[in-house]
């Protein structure tokens, strides 16, 4: 997109080319070119859109993510409420993207663009996904008055008991709602961590903070939603991940995957990242950076976890880290100790098309008893390769993986018993509940099954009261110190709970 810019009241605004004054003969150029660029102070008596300023407020988004024309946005600009931003910015021949925090020259690319008609308009490539950030590409921030929550409307609807765990760690989440810093909740598989979230949600709410609930899978987003509704019926509440039709939705409470958080700046005062071990958040430091943009700079940031990793653990030990333990389960059961089995040589077998002879009696066994069970399988491959095998023998079997576009689906009907065998990828090993369900693990020893993999493989068992023991196996062709210490991991948390 092409800009002039000139002086208004002192201050060196920016106009679209489209909506350029015909008495300003200043050559439109490239958004990236403007030299020096101000918000002009915002108009008290501008009857703002309360739409845009709930869409906007906290956020970080392209033009064409607003649904409204560039002259109502670019009124609200001229009014104080809006600022522009550049999306990339450009020091000493580097590039930063100021939405996801990219500096790496691998991950930018340029192309010859026809809005700002240069024949190298820099853009970035990570996070291209939730739409193009170029050089000519403007970031839209609402800087007018902050959304006023409806904090009347907050009650807390829930009936059940906290355990003396549990409720532990929620008076110290509760007594720090309202400060800054960090916690970190290290709480077991199953020890029911979103309900000690409750009411140090409610005394948030109800203070008018703005509250984020952030995860890495979006099958947890989904888990959370309608419990959190259900909970918080007078909040306004919306879950975001990719594909999710509630990204403008101006909400109080957000769950959201924390890649949907590149859209967002200084918008929290709470954040709670679920799962911070997991799969992508420990292994991308721009997913860091995301969470740390879109919390205020006085918020206070939440880590739950059943396996922090070792900065983490190391950090805690030390003191350096405010913490506090859930060693056990919230109906007072042991966690379910994985069972090691041989299976051979299972990628030979496969090859041959057929499965280990045990593993086929376990699926059958699960069946005959009629106990749903999740069977996780190292690969996408290994897992076409395991759900078809099954489905010429039994029925109501089924495969899903990460890019499974009937995904959601499996899982829901996989939850409602309409699924009695799940064979998945580690893309459920966190987040889904559901009674009366055992694990397997084929090919334990794959390196893609680490300690934590195999401590959240282990959790999704006996996670229901009425049924609080569950069955664990480790199907292998070899043990390996990550199948060691995930059994040594679990023994040791039922140990600690005294159990």
């Amino acid at each position: 997109m092409r800009f002039v810019s000139f002086f208004v009241d002192g201050k060196s605004v920016a106009v679209p080319e489209v909506l350029k004054p015909p008495d300003v003969s200043t050559v439109p150029v490239s958004f990236h070119k403007l030299q020096v660029l101000d918000t002009p102070d915002f108009s008290e008596v501008y009857p703002f859109s309360a739409e845009l300023q709930a869409s906007l407020s906290g956020k970080l988004l392209l033009f064409e993510e607003l649904p409204y024309s560039i002259d109502v946005i670019h009124e609200h600009y001229l009014n104080g409420c809006l600022a522009y931003e550049k999306g990339i910015e450009e020091a000493g021949g580097s590039f930063v993207c100021k939405r996801c925090g990219n500096d790496k020259p691998r991950l930018f690319s340029s192309f010859s663009c026809f809005r700002c008609k240069e024949r190298e308009c820099v853009y970035c490539r990570k996070c291209l996904v939730m739409g193009r950030v170029s050089q000519c590409t403007p970031l839209v921030r609402w800087c007018g008055p902050e959304v006023e929550w409806k904090v009347n409307e907050v009650r807390l609807e829930w009936e059940g008991k906290l355990s003396a765990a549990q409720r532990k760690a929620s008076d110290e989440l509760v007594s720090r709602v309202g400060g800054k810093g960090e916690l970190l909740i290290w709480a077991v598989c199953g020890a029911g961590k979103t309900e000690v979230l409750f009411y140090g949600l409610e005394r948030a709410l109800k203070a008018g903070l703005r509250v984020c609930l952030a995860t890495p899978r979006t099958d947890v987003v989904l888990e959370l939603l309608p419990r959190l509704r259900k909970v918080f019926p007078g909040v306004t509440l919306a879950g975001l991940y990719g594909g999710s039709e509630e990204k403008l939705e101006g909400a109080q409470l957000v769950v959201s995957t924390i890649h949907q958080l590149y859209r967002y700046r200084d918008a929290f005062d709470l954040v709670v990242v679920d799962e911070v071990d997991a799969f992508p958040y420990s292994y991308d430091s721009s997913l860091e950076y995301a969470v740390l943009q879109a919390k205020k700079e006085d918020a206070l940031l939440v880590y739950l976890s059943a396996t922090p990793g070792r900065k983490m653990k190391k950090r805690a030990v030390a003191g350096g880290l405010p913490h506090v333990k859930i060693p056990l389960r919230f109906h007072g059961y042991p966690l379910p100790v994985p069972q090691f089995v041989w299976c051979g040589n299972w990628k030979k077998r496969l090859k041959k098309g057929r499965l280990p002879k045990n593993v086929m009696n376990w699926v059958e066994h699960q069946l005959e008893v009629k106990r749903q069970g999740f069977l996780f399988v190292p690969s996408v491959v290994a897992l076409h390769q395991v759900a078809a095998l099954l489905q010429a023998v039994f029925p109501g079997i089924e495969g899903v993986h990460a890019e499974d576009p009937d995904r959601k689906e499996k899982v829901m009907k996989f939850r409602n018993g309409e699924i009695s065998i799940l064979v998945t990828t580690t893309i459920l090993e966190r987040g889904v509940t559901v009674p009366y369900t055992d694990v397997a693990v084929l090919g334990a020893e794959e390196d893609i099954f680490t300690e934590s993999a195999l401590v959240q493989i282990s959790g999704r068992a006996g996670r229901s009261k009425d049924d609080p023991a569950g069955e664990v196996v480790f199907f292998h062709y070899g043990k390996t110190n990550a199948m060691v210490d995930a059994r040594r991991h679990i023994e040791g948390m039922n140990q600690e709970a005294g159990l």
